[in-house]
């Protein structure tokens, strides 16, 4: 009965893939001293009595890089867009023109790049653990089989291939994280 196990690789890479996918995002909404676009994707605005991204309210623009603008499209929203950006941890002061709301990016100081540096490795962390939760599943997976019949070659086996596939995708948050410091903490 058990012979016949295999682990679906293909699923736990996927699910790791998420979690890296997931870090790309985050680390895109981390500005580095320019406007893009993305840095607002992680902000969610209280709409028509739902969470919704601010792209789902408004225009977003880069008119230029050192400044993003949101054009609200529904004017009594503007109030709660203006709010969500001011928690979210940004660290912009945004200013009102109408429904226009202009997000001035102000120039990185020493402190706000290390903290974006500790804050790119926060993200990075809760990517590791997700990695590591997924390789637990794995594990998991392995130890039913062993207990359904396995052999221990086999139980053997099926570990040496899923602490490949972790420590491949470790790998890769590690590498993400540095390249996204390196970028954080250049003048």
């Amino acid at each position: 009965m058990s012979e016949d196990f295999m682990l679906d690789t293909d699923d736990l890479e996927r699910r790791m893939a998420g979690a890296i996918s997931s870090l790309r995002t985050e680390f895109a909404s981390l500005r580095t001293g320019r406007g893009s676009a993305s840095m607002l994707d992680p902000i969610q605005v209280d709409a028509y009595g739902q969470m919704t991204p601010i792209n789902q309210v408004g225009t977003v623009n880069v008119p230029e890089p050192r400044m993003v603008t949101i054009n609200v499209w529904d004017k009594a929203l503007v109030g709660k867009v203006e709010k969500a950006i001011r928690e979210s941890g940004l660290g912009i002061n945004p200013q009102l023109n109408g429904t226009i709301i202009m997000l001035p990016i102000p120039e990185l100081n020493e402190e706000r790049r290390t903290q974006l540096s500790k804050v790119a490795g926060g993200y990075a962390e809760n990517a590791r653990v997700s990695i590591r939760n997924i390789r637990r599943d794995g594990m998991d997976q392995i130890k039913k089989a062993k207990a359904d019949g396995m052999g221990e070659d086999d139980q053997k086996l099926w570990e040496s291939e899923m602490e490949d596939l972790t420590k491949k995708n470790i790998k890769a948050i590690d590498d993400l994280l540095e390249t996204k410091q390196t970028e954080i903490m250049q003048v």
